[in-house]
């Protein structure tokens, strides 16, 4: 004899078919949402054997790989786009100097004689106030114009006194770039007061200057990567011991007469001094046959910027375009009545 209940009847497994759908459906959701969530880089195995999650990660993965290298090279673009390739210099002309910093370069290729390709050339000694990028002839052509702009805020800036620079003392950036240091003293203000000011002037001209670190007056005399191969030969820094003699040696002072435009890429000066698109005199008296020619050629463009100015202005006013207008007109309408008499005396001739 059957007992009641001992079976299941057909609703009874029609709910337990349900059921069990209506699970696996809840688990196989919970498991797709695990994926989007930030530790679905975890392998996740379970009783149902689901295995596809290291593939999606591992597609994520290819996927980051290429989103950095995609990065990497926008910043190096974006590093090369903003690359500078002209700076303001101001040129050491003082030749105890250049006297000092040969003696020093001279000491530190015998103790290293493949050295000898990382030294700057005598010709090339200056201080850099601002470095900026200059694409296009008119881009330099506006780079001169701030220079000139720059001035008469130079000589506010010193009222009339002489700058002089006193360098004493060596030292490096990172034992990668060698360089005469700046002393202290008060000519450091009126110096850092310069190269903002130039940085102010390109600047509201439109033009990419300036670094973002702190603006750090020195005398460069020498730099490794101006040869790369001595890396793979073992050099990979300044040793301090090849110029610890000069660490407090006077090597003499400057005194700042001009300011220059250079540039980084075109071809040197036959002195070994940089390619210089401008420069102006700074205190009362020129000095030398350049300067006095550089001082006259600046005259004569502020003479002419002046006299574009006032053209400018003069055509901008209300009563002057009424004017240009009013001429224009009349000329086209003896044009068009000249034209018409043509036509009609043509045909009479004919």
């Amino acid at each position: 004899m059957e007992r009641t209940g001992a079976g299941i009847n057909s609703n009874e497994c029609e709910n337990v078919s349900r059921k069990r759908e209506m699970s696996e459906e809840f688990e196989a959701n919970t498991v797709d949402s695990l994926v989007d969530l930030p530790f679905a880089t975890i392998d996740i195995i379970d009783d149902c054997g689901i295995t596809d999650v290291p593939h999606i990660n591992l597609e994520r993965s290819k996927e980051n790989e290429w989103n950095n290298k995609d990065k990497i090279k926008k910043r190096k673009k974006k590093q090369k786009d903003d690359q500078p390739n002209y700076f303001l210099s101001i040129p050491i002309t003082n030749k105890e100097i250049t006297k000092g910093i040969k003696i020093l370069q001279n000491a530190i290729i015998q103790q290293d004689q493949r050295l000898a390709k990382a030294m700057n050339s005598d010709g090339s000694f200056h201080v850099t106030l601002l470095v900026m990028q200059l694409l296009n002839e008119d881009e330099i052509n506006i780079g001169i114009d701030a220079l000139l702009e720059l001035k008469p805020f130079v000589e506010e800036i010193l009222q009339g006194k002489t700058l002089t620079l006193p360098f004493e003392g060596v030292d490096t950036f990172g034992d990668q770039v060698g360089f005469v240091k700046l002393a202290e003293g008060d000519h450091i203000n009126p110096l850092l007061e310069i190269a903002d000011a130039a940085k102010r002037t390109f600047q509201e001209k439109g033009i990419l200057a300036g670094e973002s670190r702190t603006f750090k007056p020195h005398l460069t005399f020498m730099k490794l990567s101006k040869a790369p191969w001595l890396r793979k030969k073992g050099v990979k820094k300044i040793d301090p011991k090849f110029y610890e003699k000069f660490i407090s040696h006077r090597f003499g002072e400057e005194m700042v007469h001009r300011i220059d435009l250079c540039s980084m890429l075109k071809k040197k000066q036959s002195n070994g001094y940089y390619h210089c698109e401008s420069s102006i005199v700074i205190g009362q008296k020129p000095i030398g046959i350049r300067d006095l020619i550089n001082e006259a050629l600046r005259r004569e463009r502020m003479g002419l910027q002046s006299k574009v100015k006032q053209i400018k202005e003069l055509l901008l006013k209300p009563e002057t375009q009424a004017k240009i207008r009013r001429e224009l007109f009349e000329g086209r309408f003896i044009n068009n009545s000249n034209e018409g008499n043509d036509v009609d005396f043509s045909a009479i001739l004919t």
